[in-house]
């Protein structure tokens, strides 16, 4: 099954490439790897505001993730010029806004890493890191950043 197929048994529209908030760039190619810099979470179009532990679940946290990697991807799927050109996904880094006592940070990840694992199979498979927070920008409740190999 190609990727685009499996997108759309997904469900899944790739967005295209938000615009930064500040001054830096939405990816970054150095050879065949492609970093994207750090995406929130959104819903409705809107910023997913809030703090794990506090006013949002484990279970919303991974809806959260699972929306930031479709925003990954529309990035992703621009710096390569296709998904078909993704050889890999690497490493993902995830910042989850939590209190000091939440401890599901790697759970939130997990729906972030269980999509990019359905789109690209073993491809899809990483490097990771999942880090609670004091804050994220706007006050959104995760962000996640992404490297990836791909090929010409």
């Amino acid at each position: 099954m190609s990727i685009a197929d499996r997108l759309s048994a997904l469900g899944i529209t790739l967005p295209p490439v938000a615009v930064p908030a500040a001054a830096y760039l939405p990816f970054a190619r150095t050879g065949n790897l492609v970093f994207l810099s750090g995406h929130i979470a959104k819903k409705d179009g809107q910023v997913w505001v809030g703090q794990l532990g506090k006013d949002i679940t484990t279970s919303e946290g991974q809806q959260a993730a699972r929306a930031v990697a479709i925003d990954l991807l529309g990035t992703l799927n621009a710096a390569a010029g296709s998904l078909d050109k993704v050889v890999r996904i690497v490493k993902v880094m995830s910042l989850v806004n939590s209190t000091p006592d939440y401890t599901e940070q790697h759970l939130v990840t997990n729906g972030c890493s269980d999509l990019l694992a359905e789109v690209f199979g073993d491809a899809g498979r990483h490097a990771r890191s999942a880090f609670g927070v004091a804050q994220i920008p706007l006050g959104s409740c995760v962000e996640i950043e992404l490297i990836a190999e791909v090929r010409d």
